[in-house]
């Protein structure tokens, strides 16, 4: 076989690799295109016509935007999902660490523990949340009754109504973030840790010079993702406080899907949706541009 038929081989098999590719990806491709990039500009350009969501509209140009920074209660939502976020947040990656660092541990049954502590995140949140609701607003009051604040149900108390949230939302989320951490504490070579002991580096001291430091990258992910997640929560809120009591537990995600889809304003809760998108990428940039130092 000349060196000419082996280059022509070689180019046929590499056209026909490309080509299969292409054909695997373009698919997932102009699906994706389909029911989110072409949906999200549809939402973009109504934000700026006056559409309830059905009939007539005309544009109104920049309208809606400027009356959602004077809407008391989009600005309330807004209020209350960074606050529940930046709260969420840090709790999920705290409890999710710890027990990370427990089950990297030489521990007997590590990888039972490993499981159950994964299932959380495979169950559906609505569902969850359902669960939750009933065990906050019929067993807690019961089981707790010599206590003030939960002798009645929690979920009807406009000041605490957020806790039962954050502690549904956390529960579920330390799942996914336990096994982010695990894997990148098993990136970290034990002679590492021998060779710091030597120096007397143990506990708490090695864990702040060795472990976070070399982990920054998985804490990165897991709180720009947590973030991204929590800022959007839909779900749990539903499940358990449908928004109330009256306005107080009203995110955002929750109040574009009340007042776009059931209250007449898919054109104002369109562009409440583009002011979100917004903020979301901002905090993701945000993150990623302030840990990612961390990570050298």
């Amino acid at each position: 076989m000349t060196q000419t038929t082996v280059a022509t081989d070689t180019h046929r098999h590499r056209r026909f690799a490309e080509a299969t590719y292409y054909w695997m990806v373009w698919p997932f491709i102009i699906l994706f295109a389909i029911f989110h990039t072409i949906p999200m500009l549809a939402g973009i350009f109504f934000s700026f016509t006056n559409y309830a969501g059905y009939g007539k509209w005309h544009m109104v140009g920049l309208s809606n935007y400027v009356n959602l920074f004077g809407d008391d209660r989009v600005l309330h939502s807004y209020l209350f999902t960074i606050f529940f976020s930046l709260v969420a947040t840090i709790l999920t990656n705290v409890i999710s660490l710890a027990i990370a660092l427990a089950l990297n541990a030489r521990i007997k049954a590590r990888n039972l523990f490993r499981g159950i502590f994964f299932i959380p995140y495979v169950l559906s949140m609505l569902i969850i949340g359902y669960v939750f609701q009933f065990f906050f607003s019929k067993s807690v009051p019961k089981i707790f009754s010599a206590v003030p604040l939960l002798r009645d149900n929690i979920l009807t108390n406009e000041h605490w109504a957020w806790v039962p949230i954050v502690i549904v939302t956390v529960w579920q989320a330390c799942a996914f973030a336990i096994i982010i951490y695990l894997a990148g504490l098993q990136t970290i070579p034990a002679d590492i840790y021998e060779a710091a002991s030597l120096d007397g580096a143990t506990g708490f001291k090695a864990f702040k010079s060795i472990t976070l430091p070399l982990i920054m990258g998985y804490v990165t992910i897991n709180v720009v993702l947590n973030i991204k997640n929590f800022m959007q929560a839909f779900d749990q809120i539903v499940a358990l406080t449908d928004g109330g009591p009256g306005m107080a537990t009203e995110s955002v995600t929750l109040q574009i899907y009340q007042g776009g889809f059931t209250g007449g304003e898919f054109a104002y809760q369109s562009a409440d949706a583009a002011i979100l998108f917004l903020i979301i990428t901002a905090l993701s940039v945000i993150q990623l541009r302030y840990l990612n130092p961390k990570e050298d």
